[in-house]
């Protein structure tokens, strides 16, 4: 199934983040910056989604995720953190990578599928471990799009 996940290469960082808090607000922030979202309104739903309970997927990854109404298709951003940060993961490992979504007000389905394209790349070990060992932004741009591409064919 086609998730038509947009991933812009201005979406994906490699910071050193202290907690919770500052991913989100990175994530917020990047989103912002690739794909001209309200970065406050994105920062808001997205710690609204974490209130409800954490996005940590488990694997060393983690999902946050809301809707915004300036998004049309569902639209990634990616972290990798410098340093494991505890995220409250079901799993209770650290996270060293964050992908972050967010999708249209209204895609109920499209949203889930999203998600799950996502969750199908956080459980292959040999796709984590090539985006922990990318040399660089470029690199893991190219990593992905490959990804979804294939998992849309």
């Amino acid at each position: 199934m086609d998730v038509n996940l947009a991933l812009s290469p201005q979406a994906i960082a490699f910071a050193r983040l202290d907690s919770k808090p500052a991913v989100l607000a990175a994530v917020a922030g990047l989103m912002a910056a690739a794909y001209g979202i309200d970065r406050e309104e994105v920062l808001e739903n997205l710690e609204a989604r974490e209130a409800l309970g954490s996005t940590g997927f488990g694997r060393g990854v983690a999902i946050p995720h809301c809707r915004s109404k300036d998004v049309r298709r569902p639209s990634l951003a990616l972290i990798r953190l410098e340093a494991p940060l505890d995220f409250a993961a079901a799993d209770a490992q650290p996270v060293t990578l964050v992908c972050g979504l967010v999708s249209p007000e209204n895609a109920g389905a499209t949203h889930l599928h999203a998600l799950a394209a996502i969750s199908r790349l956080a459980r292959d070990e040999a796709k984590l471990q090539m985006l922990a060992e990318a040399p660089d932004a470029e690199a893991v741009y190219a990593l992905l799009t490959h990804q979804f591409e294939r998992d849309a064919a």
